[in-house]
């Protein structure tokens, strides 16, 4: 899937109606959907607890809190990027307590050319995020296997004396005799013998 047809979610943290109404024009249904406005932090941790945002936009400060620790804890998160506006007078020192977190930041007031840029920016930042995500995935995946194929060699060694280079041997031999993974044959043994 190209980025172009990438659709992605949107929290909007901001208590400006004026700017919720700017960036929802901004943000095509095509592109960016659900977009979902939350006025306060604490509204925007319980839509954040209901489901993930491939994006949240904070317009720093909101009636509750000024939402920079919201940033950072939503930066967190393996799958979402977060964009923080501030007032230009704030800026520099903000960034700099928010940057090594992850964290986007815009200084307000802001421009619809700006406003595109970071967008964009944060697309690359998403994307990059969705790669890691699977390596990491796949990465679980082969130590669970290897956890699976240690667990298959022990028994194998208790229960049929095999000496530990044999029960290697025999689970790679099943596993290619019978075209399946050593997983597959490890959770085999382990049904067998457990």
């Amino acid at each position: 899937m190209s980025l172009k047809e990438r659709v992605y979610s949107i929290l909007i943290v901001s208590a400006a109606e004026s700017l919720n109404a700017a960036l929802s024009a901004l943000l095509p249904e095509s592109r960016y959907s659900p977009v979902h406005i939350a006025s306060s932090v604490s509204s925007a941790k319980r839509a954040f607890a209901e489901r993930a945002f491939d994006y949240v936009i904070v317009n720093s400060p909101l009636p509750d809190d000024a939402g920079i620790r919201f940033a950072i804890d939503v930066c967190s998160s393996k799958e979402t990027v977060v964009l923080l506006l501030i007032r230009a007078e704030l800026h520099a020192e903000i960034h700099d307590r928010v940057a090594e977190h992850g964290v986007f930041t815009l200084s307000k007031p802001t421009s619809k050319p700006n406003v595109l840029t970071a967008l964009s920016w944060m697309s690359s930042a998403r994307e990059r995020l969705r790669k890691m995500q699977k390596k990491t995935l796949s990465i679980e995946e082969k130590m669970e296997e290897i956890r699976l194929v240690n667990r298959a060699k022990w028994l194998l060694i208790s229960q049929l004396q095999m000496t530990e280079p044999d029960a290697h041997r025999y689970i790679e031999k099943q596993a290619m005799d019978q075209c399946i993974s050593k997983g597959q044959v490890a959770e085999d043994i382990i049904k067998t013998y457990s």
